[in-house]
């Protein structure tokens, strides 16, 4: 069974905004990072580092449902998170900086909180967005 032409049109438009919203989520990261300073901003950028996981995985699977895409997107981060405790994303940081804003250097058990809010957050509105927008009709 072949997918209905609408449908396909529709899935190309949810991954174009996904990723849309992942470049301005990533800009605003960018400058959480620039621009703040102390645990507000800390728990705020890695929130967003959730919500961009979220949606470059919605982009990927853009028919999954919101719920596996949000435990997927928490269990990516929670792995990045540990992968820090082995010491070799600070290492990597100290040749090339720009994998501390991908990787991380140190580990902190609190980021997981972030990840967790920013994932939820990312799957509520994806869930809302997604039951606003229009079905595609039958072929």
């Amino acid at each position: 069974m072949q997918p209905s032409p609408d449908r396909d049109a529709t899935v190309r438009t949810r991954r174009r905004r996904l990723l849309a919203a992942a470049v301005l989520v990533i800009l605003a990261g960018l400058a959480v990072h620039v621009l703040g300073s102390g645990p507000v901003a800390d728990f705020t950028g890695d929130a967003l580092y959730a919500v961009m996981i979220y949606l470059v995985i919605a982009a990927v699977f853009a028919r999954a449902a919101c719920w596996v895409i949000g435990a997927v997107a928490v269990v990516v981060c929670t792995l990045i998170e540990l992968f820090q405790l082995t010491g070799i994303p600070a290492g990597w940081a100290e040749a090339f900086w720009p994998v501390r804003l991908v990787l991380g250097a140190g580990f902190d058990a609190r980021d997981l909180i972030a990840y967790a809010v920013g994932a939820i957050t990312a799957t509520v509105c994806d869930l809302v967005l997604r039951r606003r927008s229009p079905a595609p009709r039958a072929g």
